[in-house]
């Protein structure tokens, strides 16, 4: 899948507004609400549409595997990704421009014997499955590495195979946000698993920004363009076509990172 989109802006907000004199690269990743490749719909394929509209530049978007867009990311082949979340690795090849905040569950299979995290240490069948190359929050990040220096943890390339090695009991649990909440309640998944919290504070996602591809001052317009559609109730509204109201404003309002 490779779309070409075009934006337009007057020539006052067009000198104000990022460099357009090159076209861009911007990638999705299929994953639940923020983007179904199937449908050609979801969150951040909204947000990347308006954000285009706004900066008045050619962008290319296309697919790719989360793991692939962060080699590209850090490479400098690719501008741009959508929904994504820092770390002390990756602050060093990406910035980030933060538009919405959620929270991690654990999705457990009913007969794993899993209530609770602790649990975790007096079961040592169980096999946690992750997305490849996926960050979470603190303690879902020490859940994972602790079970794959233990040699538990399946890496997959997306939710679905995910969700598959869940039915099939070949993993016996897997992370999941908010973005995953029509596949959790398919019944076929529903009656089989339950949903622990890790109780760690929502962590902000945003647009991805390569530092090679993208000087410093260029980001920072790109930000802007990010900050405007939070500050205008944009972001919101798209939030608001796949979420409740309440549950919209929780991941957009949110406090963001200095």
């Amino acid at each position: 899948m490779l779309i070409a989109l075009c934006g337009f802006s007057s020539p006052a907000s067009a000198a104000a507004g990022p460099d357009c004199s090159r076209p861009y690269t911007l990638a999705l990743h299929d994953h639940g609400l923020l983007y179904s490749a199937a449908t050609d719909t979801g969150i951040d394929k909204d947000f990347a549409d308006e954000l285009i509209r706004r900066s008045g530049c050619k962008v290319n978007v296309s697919l790719m595997s989360r793991a692939r867009i962060w080699q590209l990311i850090e490479s400098g082949a690719l501008d741009f990704s959508l929904s994504g979340i820092s770390n002390r690795d990756r602050e060093q090849f990406a910035s980030f421009a933060w538009y919405f905040s959620n929270k991690y569950y654990l999705l457990v299979r009913k007969d794993s014997g899993i209530t609770r995290l602790e649990d975790f240490t007096r079961n040592e069948r169980f096999q946690l499955g992750v997305i490849r190359s996926f960050r979470y929050s603190d303690n879902a990040n020490k859940l994972v590495d602790r079970l794959s220096a233990a040699n538990r943890v399946s890496l997959a390339g997306g939710l679905e195979p995910l969700y598959e090695a869940l039915l099939l009991n070949r993993i016996q649990g897997m992370i999941m946000e908010p973005f995953d909440y029509p596949a959790v309640q398919e019944k076929r998944i529903r009656d089989v698993t339950s949903i622990i919290s890790f109780n760690d504070p929502s962590v902000p996602h945003g647009l991805i920004m390569s530092k090679k591809a993208l000087p410093p001052a260029e980001q920072e317009k790109w930000r802007a363009l990010v900050d405007a559609m939070l500050a205008d109730g944009t972001v919101r509204k798209i939030f608001e076509k796949y979420f409740n109201p309440e549950l919209a404003a929780s991941m957009v309002e949110f406090q963001s990172k200095p």
